[in-house]
């Protein structure tokens, strides 16, 4: 008895440690993947690439994740693997050994494969670590781990202005170090994860029960798919700054391609920044008013981006990505409260479809791009967050806690 209370109490407990070294292996796996769009103008012009294939590449890495990432979280959700952390991150170290020696369009697409197999292994398992060393603080702990994703993301442009104009691409062999330093962490992780599992078996069985019902089933059906639509449109608008909007500055202004990268850097650097401190500004104000406020906040300053000199579109995109990825932690804090005893399986849903849909973005606009143009593709990728309107019809929180669907117990 008193062996079973102390467990309980161990569980609700915030494990930092924890949580930061698997934030921090979120960053190393996600400026691993960043080196894919930062090195797309090197390959661009050393490979002759069309903007449809650059599109391609992004498609490759993105797709990879999107639709492995729910199926491993899936598996994991019934089965808890701790040891696929490591597994996984040794995929993406033979995926950025393989992109530095690409000589060819086809062995890079195999390359970012590698890249995605390895990221879609890691996110579910990644993201139930999280909610496992959370406690009792769900929002902080998913702010934590995801602020090491965005800040990772963030370091594309100084890649490619320190390291890929220098180096080619042949610069993504020092990213090997990182992968051998993340695998390393995971390890201590996994053994981690590996004493606690049996602590968690009484939480899913407790939670399972929660979504009982054919009437509740329909309206959790719908709201999840309202968040998709969500991330549908988030994520194509991060894929348009990210990967086309240096494109659209060289071809208008004229300007080093370092001086591009800055822009994306203060869109990325501040999303992480608001990545953080969405969770906590949630748990004052409300998950749903947050997710309403990151697109629509964000929609006026999309719109007038276009049409910004080089100045204004500085500060353009640092108050414009802090707005749109606040709701990037909340999202997913939002879709486990939904349906509890999934993390696994909503973390790859929410995450991997995040990329799944950037890729998709990716190739659709780069298709466009060779037929109308980079300008009226960033003009039509402004109206993206305009979609963020959907969030209205999302189940307020107080609902949430009305259906007893909350996974803080």
């Amino acid at each position: 008895m008193q062996a079973a209370l102390a467990n309980r109490q161990e569980m609700r407990k915030t494990m930092y440690h924890i949580l930061f070294a698997i934030s921090l292996v979120h960053l190393l796996n996600d400026s691993m993947q960043a080196v894919i769009p930062a090195i797309l103008p090197i390959l661009k012009s050393s490979m002759s690439l069309s903007y449809l294939q650059v599109g391609l590449i992004v498609f490759a890495l993105n797709i990879t994740a999107s639709v492995l990432q729910p199926a491993f979280g899936l598996y994991t959700d019934l089965k808890p693997s701790p040891y696929l952390l490591p597994i996984g991150m040794s995929s993406t170290f033979l995926g950025m050994l393989g992109l530095a020696f690409a000589p060819s369009f086809y062995f890079v697409l195999m390359s970012v494969i590698m890249v995605g197999i390895g990221s879609a292994v890691f996110h579910p398992e990644a993201s139930r670590v999280a909610h496992m060393a959370a406690g009792a603080r769900k929002g902080l702990a998913q702010s934590i781990f995801q602020v090491g994703g965005n800040s990772g993301q963030s370091l594309a442009p100084i890649m490619t202005a320190l390291i890929f104009v220098r180096l080619g691409q042949f610069g993504a062999i020092w990213f090997t170090i990182a992968a051998f330093t993340a695998i390393l962490i995971q390890l201590y992780i996994a053994e981690w994860y590996r004493q606690i599992l049996h602590h968690t078996h009484s939480l899913r069985a407790k939670t399972k029960a929660a979504q009982s019902g054919a009437n509740r089933q329909r309206k959790v059906a719908v709201a999840m798919s309202l968040l998709l639509v969500f991330v549908f449109a988030r994520s194509w608008y991060h894929s348009a700054i990210t990967n086309y909007y240096p494109f659209f500055l060289l071809d208008k202004y004229h300007i080093p391609l370092q001086q591009t990268q800055i822009y994306i850097f203060l869109f990325l650097a501040a999303g992480a920044i608001g990545t953080f401190l969405g969770g906590p500004l949630s748990d004052r104000l409300g998950k749903r008013n947050i997710l309403l406020f990151s697109m629509l906040g964000s929609a006026p300053l999309a719109m007038l981006l276009p049409y910004a000199n080089l100045f204004w579109a500085y500060v353009i995109s640092l108050v414009n990505g802090f707005i749109i990825l606040s709701s990037f932690s909340v999202l997913v804090v939002y879709a486990q409260e939904l349906m509890p005893g999934r993390v696994g399986m909503v973390s790859g849903l929410t995450i991997g479809l995040a990329f799944g849909m950037g890729a998709i973005g990716s190739a659709v606009l780069g298709g466009l791009a060779d037929k109308i143009g980079i300008a009226e593709i960033m003009k039509l990728s402004s109206y993206l967050p305009l979609s963020g309107l959907v969030a209205l019809l999302l189940p307020t929180d107080q609902t949430l806690r009305k259906w007893g669907v909350e996974t803080e117990s």
